[in-house]
């Protein structure tokens, strides 16, 4: 039974909610009432998605990088996908990368069928790209680079916590994380655990979406060939909302 006096059953239609996309939203960014055209990609995916990220930073977005990322299970029964949100922590005309716990959930998904789709919201800016292709790990010597950016305190989650597997409560995790403190307390340089470290989207398509009024939001999409990061060998076109 659910708690009604914690949890009150809230007096909200959903089917109510509703956002009109492209009105007073150019108030700080001029270009979010201008819309979205195939001349913005003339240079590519890479520069206006990164652009959308620095305009989401500017506008005080909390976590303007993260992205929803989506892998697949193939089961028996048929493929199973699953979704959560992480950051990109790179972007490079070759791709999108994120930092993860190879053996997480997400993390033996990859390895076993490694192909991803990925999507940055920014709902108050009525802006969102999704990012879809194979996906693969990145060098050793990148992931180093990457882990002695990070806090001291993310370098202990990260060997403290066995990410995805059950743990019986927060009191047990909280002591995992204790004891890796005392492990490390006289390590300055906290190495890499051997589990842990960077993926690459390689795009073979990437989704600009633009909100516009009455729902006919602008779409282009940009298709990559394989292998080929040159702009001149890119398609772009435009898609019905």
């Amino acid at each position: 039974m659910v708690d009604q006096e914690k949890f009150p059953t809230p007096d909200l239609d959903l089917r109510a909610l509703r956002v009109e996309y492209g009105v007073d939203q150019g108030d700080n960014h001029p270009d979010l009432d201008t819309d979205l055209d195939e001349t913005w990609l003339i240079d590519g995916w890479e520069p206006l998605l990164r652009n959308w990220i620095e305009d989401a930073t500017s506008a005080g977005m909390i976590d303007p990088n993260a992205m929803v990322l989506s892998t697949v299970e193939i089961t028996e029964t048929g493929p199973r996908p699953s979704s959560r949100t992480v950051l990109c922590k790179g972007l490079s005309p070759e791709g999108v990368t994120f930092y993860t716990n190879y053996e997480s959930f997400k993390g033996r998904q990859l390895t076993r069928t490694p192909y991803a789709s990925a999507t940055f919201v920014w709902p108050a800016m009525g802006r969102q790209v999704t990012v879809r292709g194979p996906v693969h790990r990145i060098p050793a010597e990148a992931t180093e680079a990457y882990w002695h950016s990070r806090p001291r305190g993310s370098r202990l989650g990260a060997w403290a916590s066995e990410q995805s597997r059950p743990i019986a409560s927060r009191a047990d995790l909280d002591r995992r994380m204790d004891e890796t403190t005392a492990r490390f307390a006289e390590v300055d340089d906290i190495p890499v655990p051997p589990f842990w470290g960077g993926f690459q989207i390689r795009p073979e398509t990437v989704e600009f979406w633009q909100g516009r009024r009455s729902r006919m939001h602008n779409r282009i999409r940009v298709t990559v060939e394989p292998g080929n990061a040159d702009v001149s060998a890119m398609k772009i076109e435009r898609l019905q909302p």
